[in-house]
C-alpha cells in the first residue's frame, strides 16, 4: 500500500486551487458595475475583503446529533452553468428559474455580465439579456477560477464568429483537459489557435459535423451542442456524455428554437438554425446534493425525506446506499432515508453516468468509515480525488491508497472530532458528514470550495437537527 501524503503538501493543490472568491476585472468601469451587481446577488460587503472573508471562513459541528426531519433540494449546479451560457446565443432575454446561490453561479454571471449581458436576479430567478453583449473576450481574472468558464467559448463562437477565452482553472481534482472541446470545434470549421493562455476561435459560421469523442465529457457535449445549435446543417455527437444535465440543456435549447435530438444517449444529433430566440427554463434539481444528503442521513442513523428531487436520476446512489442496509423509500419527486445502526460495507466504482458518480466518491468514503468491514473505493474519473482521505485519516478513520486509485476504508466504530482542511468542493461534504458522525467538534477550514456548490448548507443540516455553524471572520 502506497502512504498518503498529506494533501496541504501536493504541488496540485496550489496556484490553480478553485475559489469562491469573485474577481473583479481591471478598469474602473468594470469595478463600479460590479458593485452595482453585488446590490443584486447578494448581500453587500466591501469589494477588497471578498476573498479575504470567503476563504477564512470556517463550519464548527458538534458531531452525534441524528439528523430527521424534511429537506429541500436547490436546483443543480451542473444544469445551470451551461443554461446561463446558452443565453449568449439568444439575441434576446432568457428566463432562468430554480437557480441555485452559489459562488461558482455568481463567478459565470459575473463573467456573463463582462460580455456586456445584462442580468437580473431575484429569488432564484435569473433574466439575461443577450441582446446588448458586446466583447468576446472571456478574460483570465473571470475565467481562471472555475473550469465550467469554458462552456461560454461555444456560443459565443457559433453567434459572433469569434471567441477569446482564456484557459480556465477550478478545483484540483486531476486533468479535465480541453482538447475534446477544441478538436469538435475544429471539426465544425472553427480555427483554433491557443496562444498567451488564451483559447481563440474564429469562423465565419460553423458547419455541421460528424464528431467522435475519445471518451464522453460532459462540458465538452455541453459545449458543442450549444455550438451546433447556430451551425449549417446537421451535427451528429457520438460516445456523448448522458448525465441528465446534456437531456436538460437539450430541452432548454429545444425551447429556444433549436432542433437537438437524442441528448441522453451515446448520439446526438443537432439540426441547425440560423437564430435562436427569448424563452423560460427551470433548472432541474441537483442530484449529488440530494445524494449528499441520503449519505449523511443514512451515516447518522437519521429519518429524512428529501424532496424536490428527481430519483430517476440518481438511481446508482439509491441502489448503493440499500446494499448498506439503509432504507430508501421512493416517490414521484422525493426520497425517504431511514439509516440502520449496523452499516454494511460496500464496495465503489465510479463510472461515467448513469455508473456511480465520482462526485459522491468522498461522501461514499465518509459514510465506508464506520461500516462494519472493509471497502474498497476505486476511482477511474479523476486521479487526483482523494485528498479527502488525509483529512478523514486526522479524524481516526483507517484508510490505505494504493496504486493511486484505489482507497480501501476499514470501518471503525466512530470518528474523532479535528481540525481539517476542504481541498475540493465534494471533499467538503465528506468531512461535514464525517464531522456529524464524529464524537466532538470538528472544525472546517477552506469552506469557500464548499460555497461553489451547495445551497445553504449549514442552514439546511442545521434545519435537520445538525449542530452546525458557520464561523465568520469580520
Amino acid at each position: 500500500m502506497a502512504e498518503l501524503v498529506d494533501a496541504r503538501d501536493l504541488k496540485s493543490l496550489g496556484d490553480n486551487l478553485c475559489t469562491s472568491s469573485i474577481l473583479v476585472p481591471g478598469t474602473t468601469d468594470s469595478k463600479k458595475d460590479f458593485k452595482c451587481f453585488l446590490k443584486i446577488l447578494f448581500k453587500p460587503f466591501p469589494e477588497k475583503h471578498i476573498q479575504q472573508k470567503n476563504n477564512m471562513d470556517k463550519i464548527e459541528i458538534q458531531g452525534g446529533n441524528r439528523l430527521e426531519g424534511e429537506v429541500i433540494i436547490s436546483g443543480a449546479k451542473n444544469a445551470a452553468l451551461p443554461f446561463i451560457a446558452s443565453s449568449l446565443l439568444v439575441d434576446g432575454k432568457t428566463m432562468i428559474a430554480n437557480v441555485p446561490g452559489l459562488m461558482d453561479i455568481k463567478s459565470i454571471l459575473l463573467l456573463i455580465q463582462n460580455l456586456g449581458a445584462e442580468c437580473e436576479i431575484n429569488k432564484g430567478n435569473v433574466m439575461i439579456n443577450g441582446a446588448t453583449v458586446n466583447s468576446t473576450k472571456a478574460d483570465y481574472e473571470l475565467v481562471r477560477k472555475m473550469r465550467a468558464s469554458i462552456l461560454v467559448l461555444g456560443p459565443l463562437v457559433a453567434r459572433f464568429g469569434h471567441a477569446r477565452v482564456s484557459l480556465p482553472g477550478g478545483c484540483a481534482i486531476g486533468a479535465r483537459p480541453v482538447d475534446l472541446h477544441l478538436k469538435a470545434l475544429e471539426a465544425l470549421g472553427a480555427d483554433i489557435k491557443i496562444e498567451h493562455g488564451y483559447i481563440e476561435a474564429n469562423a465565419e459560421r460553423l458547419t455541421g459535423s460528424d464528431i467522435y469523442f475519445d471518451t464522453p465529457t460532459v462540458t465538452g457535449t455541453e459545449n458543442i451542442m450549444m455550438a451546433a445549435t447556430l451551425a449549417r446543417g446537421k451535427t451528429i455527437l457520438r460516445n456523448s456524455a448522458r448525465e441528465p444535465e446534456i437531456p436538460a440543456l437539450a430541452d432548454a435549447l429545444n425551447a429556444m428554437g433549436g432542433d437537438i435530438r437524442g441528448a441522453g444517449t451515446a448520439i446526438i444529433e443537432i439540426n441547425g438554425v440560423r437564430s435562436l430566440s427569448s424563452a423560460e427554463i427551470k433548472v432541474i434539481p441537483d442530484r449529488i446534493e440530494a445524494g449528499t444528503y441520503m449519505v449523511a442521513a443514512a451515516a447518522t442513523r437519521g429519518d429524512v425525506v428529501i424532496k424536490g428531487c428527481n430519483p430517476e436520476h440518481i438511481g446508482g446512489i439509491i441502489n448503493k446506499l440499500r446494499e448498506t442496509g439503509t432504507k430508501v423509500d421512493v416517490s414521484d419527486n422525493a426520497l425517504r432515508v431511514k439509516g440502520v445502526e449496523k452499516i454494511k460495507s460496500v464496495d465503489i466504482k465510479t463510472l461515467p453516468y448513469p455508473g456511480f458518480p465520482t462526485d459522491m466518491q468522498a461522501q461514499f468514503m465518509a459514510l465506508m468509515t464506520i461500516a462494519d468491514s472493509s471497502s474498497m473505493i476505486h476511482e477511474t474519473i479523476f486521479e487526483n480525488r482523494f485528498t479527502h482521505a488525509n483529512e478523514l485519516l486526522r479524524m481516526g478513520a483507517d484508510i490505505s491508497i494504493s496504486d493511486g486509485n484505489y482507497a480501501r476504508v476499514r470501518g471503525i466504530e466512530h470518528l474523532q472530532g479535528a481540525q481539517v482542511m476542504a481541498s475540493d468542493l465534494r471533499a467538503s461534504a465528506s468531512l461535514i458528514i464525517a464531522g456529524l458522525i464524529a464524537r466532538g467538534t470538528t472544525t472546517i477550514n477552506r469552506v469557500y470550495h464548499m460555497d461553489r456548490g451547495y445551497d445553504s448548507i449549514e442552514k439546511k443540516f442545521s434545519e435537520l437537527g445538525a449542530d452546525i455553524k458557520r464561523i465568520r471572520t469580520n
